[in-house]
């Protein structure tokens, strides 16, 4: 799994927050980034993946760590 080049901390916001927060920050990063956004309501396990087929990107995966539950996204266009 490819390190991420940035880390979004979006813990205690609920969703859509850490989706909205995803969507600001990929297009301002190259192509092939990986960001990990960090993110403790249950619904990002289901709405980070959703967004990014409806999007385009590619949903790396699921992180669990000492920060709590995490998910890498590589940007594609």
């Amino acid at each position: 799994m490819t390190a991420p080049a940035e880390v979004l901390d979006c813990r205690g916001q609920r969703c859509p927050l850490p989706v909205i927060a995803a969507a600001r920050r990929l297009p301002e990063l190259p192509v092939g980034t990986v960001i990990r956004v960090l993110a403790d309501d249950p619904a990002a396990a289901v709405d980070i993946p959703a967004w990014c087929r409806m999007r385009g990107h590619e949903f790396v995966g699921t992180v669990t760590g000492p920060d709590g539950p995490a998910y890498d996204i590589r940007r594609q266009h």
